[in-house]
């Protein structure tokens, strides 16, 4: 029976679910995988991604830990690819490597004055709510009026965490230090702003809706973002989400904060469409003053052009959501332009030449850029998956493919990794820390910490 030893590198919805398909896909082969992750917990995205307020769709979590649970997949947690690992050693201790890393950086938004004191981006800011144990413990929320540009689900996610009161969130797995910080926020106005019309957003009508279920916050939209165009109408009558968007909007429409006229609630949250940031002013000390943008229209031919109308809106702080950026990985091909891992269906190409690198695959935002859910995740997977066991004669051949191998050059270079009953230990752990409060859990933030919890140190 062919064998095949497996490196994965990465642990979230992309890494574990191209695992299991090949698992469960491949009965001709006697298969082993390692998974291999840089943080001392899996789930990647989903554990450091998600709010905390979305248990709906934290729920992914459920199948993920079915997967692993099984007991077919090594975890090596806490290891980083490039400095713990490199991809000389998986060549020397495997067949083949799928890279399912990600795309953690944010993209940049090109405009005058986007570095100012007071911008952020949307991936740093939701590393620190999500309680990502590499980033700062502290975020100073000093602005009234903030900004956030985007309108797809992340920028949903940040207008929905800076608008909502800090003790709505406390039934969740909020780590402490986040909800300190959130509960001292001087936030009052939040404005979204994206380029498009209503009927163009990226979001998806759950999250729409939630924002308007927030309490004691009013939601302010503009009657003149909804004189709609033949497309527009268009895409309302024939494209069921949109037209659930548009429904939501209507209602909002009919609510006291409409215009900015009316509401009664402490916090506000502003939608401006048809807006196309163009420069953020700062004040004497060069932080975040305002945002100016101009007001576009649509092309008749599905884009947008814009009208010349300058506006500008005071704000101290701002945050792109513009999209995710993929991270080079040392050894291993990068486009610096698109942010992935140059391939062809998850087989892994030369840069300069095109042609393919042996026994190296990609899936997920690494392989296909930051767009898609869950479900284009699992057939993203099984493309690759089904390259990987049509291309067994290019294969690598390691020189020592026993399971014992890795281990013992992980413990050689002093690496402190964590497998899957570490995982266990702090998933108790974090539940313990919560029950007494009725929280779902209380997140261990810090990386030294939730290592030694994980190796029961």
């Amino acid at each position: 029976m062919t064998k095949l030893r497996l490196a994965v590198v990465g642990a979230g919805p992309a890494g574990i679910y191209a695992s299991d398909i090949l698992l469960r896909a491949e009965r001709e082969f006697d298969v082993s995988i390692d998974l291999f992750e840089r943080l001392p917990a899996p789930y990647g995205l989903v554990r450091y991604g998600v709010a905390p307020d979305h248990p709906r769709i934290k729920g992914v979590i459920t199948a993920l830990r079915e997967v692993l649970d099984r007991g077919d997949i090594r975890i090596f947690g806490n290891v980083d690819f490039g400095t713990d690992i490199t991809l000389d050693d998986l060549k020397k201790h495997y067949h083949a490597v799928i890279f399912a890393t990600g795309a953690i950086l944010d993209a940049d938004l090109d405009i005058p004055g986007i570095d100012a004191a007071g911008s952020f981006g949307a991936a740093d800011f939701v590393s620190w709510f999500d309680g990502h144990p590499d980033v700062p413990r502290d975020w100073t929320l000093d602005a009234e009026s903030v900004a956030v540009v985007g309108n797809g689900n992340v920028a949903l996610d940040i207008s929905r965490i800076l608008a909502k009161h800090a003790i709505d969130l406390l039934p969740t797995e909020v780590p402490d230090n986040v909800y300190r910080g959130l509960d001292a926020s001087k936030v009052t106005d939040v404005h979204v702003f994206g380029r498009r019309g209503p009927a163009q957003v990226k979001f998806t009508p759950l999250e729409l809706r939630e924002l308007g279920e927030l309490r004691d916050v009013d939601m302010v939209v503009y009657d003149e973002d909804f004189d709609y165009d033949e497309a527009s109408l268009a895409a309302i009558a024939s494209n069921k989400q949109v037209k659930v968007i548009d429904r939501v909007l209507q209602e909002w429409r009919t609510r006291p904060g409409v215009n900015n006229a009316g509401g009664t609630a402490s916090r506000r949250l502003h939608l401006h469409f048809w807006a196309r940031p163009v420069e953020v002013t700062t004040d004497a000390e060069g932080r975040v003053a305002a945002l100016v943008y101009e007001r576009t229209r649509p092309d008749a031919e599905g884009g947008i052009v814009g009208t010349g109308e300058l506006r500008e809106v005071p704000i101290q702080q701002i945050y792109r959501a513009v999209g995710y950026f993929g991270s080079p990985l040392p050894g291993v091909p990068f486009d610096e332009r698109h942010g992935v891992i140059p391939n062809h269906e998850g087989q892994v190409l030369h840069q300069d030449s095109n042609e393919r690198v042996p026994g190296v695959y990609a899936t997920g935002w690494i392989k296909r850029g930051p767009v898609g859910l869950i479900g284009h995740t699992k057939s993203d997977a099984m493309e690759t998956i089904q390259h990987l066991i049509n291309d067994q004669g290019s294969w690598w051949r390691p020189e020592d493919s026993s399971p014992e191998s890795i281990p013992a050059l992980l413990a050689s270079r002093g690496v402190a990794w964590t497998d899957l009953d570490g995982w266990h230990r702090l998933d108790q752990h974090e539940i313990a820390l919560g029950a007494p409060h009725e929280r779902a859990r209380i997140k261990v933030v810090p990386r030294d910490e939730m290592v030694r919890i994980s190796r029961g140190e």
